[in-house]
């Protein structure tokens, strides 16, 4: 019974597998070491810190499933299958750790304060760049056409760019989310939770 699926479980993975489409392209036009710049870290901790672990994850591998099988909802509206060979396939994959990680964290307590949704939040943008960049790394090295000059230096050189983007992001989502997530909680009979404390 406790891990039945409710309607609002399954309405908050299409909610969150939309957002994470939408934030995929909203400013996916920058690209940069052939990364494009994107919301997905953003909506991919919320997920974690608003549905909890199992959810969170849930809905981020219903978005690369949707996305494998041909939506186009990642970066540049593309999609299916090719993604699984594309050198940024290992953010995709980071997300579902992401998401999995940050609500284990915040699930740790029975009172999260919005001190830990933050330190959950950068644990899951770290998370994300740590799978992502090496997984880029590694595509490069073996499958992928490595730019001249390539090595793991430059690598991660691009990511600094979108670096400072992510950090104020992981923040911002660590401000808000309680509040949306004692929402869903009150919501969720099975995941119901104790009040958040909005004190740090």
């Amino acid at each position: 019974m406790k891990n039945r699926f409710k309607t609002i479980d399954l309405t908050m993975v299409g909610l969150f597998v939309a957002l994470m489409a939408i934030g995929a392209n909203t400013t996916s036009f920058l690209v940069i070491g052939g990364v494009p710049i994107t919301l997905q870290t953003f909506f991919s901790i919320l997920a974690g810190a608003i549905l909890g672990s199992r959810i969170g994850a849930l809905s981020m591998l219903v978005y690369a499933l949707v996305g494998i099988v041909g939506a186009p909802v990642f970066a540049q509206f593309t999609g299916g299958a090719a993604i699984l060979v594309k050198p940024t396939f290992g953010f995709i994959i980071s997300f579902i750790l992401v998401s999995y990680i940050v609500g284990k964290i915040i699930e740790k307590t029975n009172k999260p304060t919005v001190r830990r949704f933050i330190f959950a939040s950068l644990i899951g943008m770290a998370i994300n760049y740590v799978i992502g960049t090496n997984w880029m790394y590694m595509a490069y090295k073996i499958w992928a056409q490595a730019p001249e000059g390539f090595t793991y230096k430059m690598v991660w050189v691009w990511m600094l760019a979108p670096l400072p983007k992510d950090i104020i992001l992981s923040i911002v989502s660590g401000l808000v989310a309680p509040r949306i997530y004692f929402i869903v909680q009150k919501s969720n009979p099975l995941t119901k939770r104790n009040l958040v404390s909005d004190r740090v």
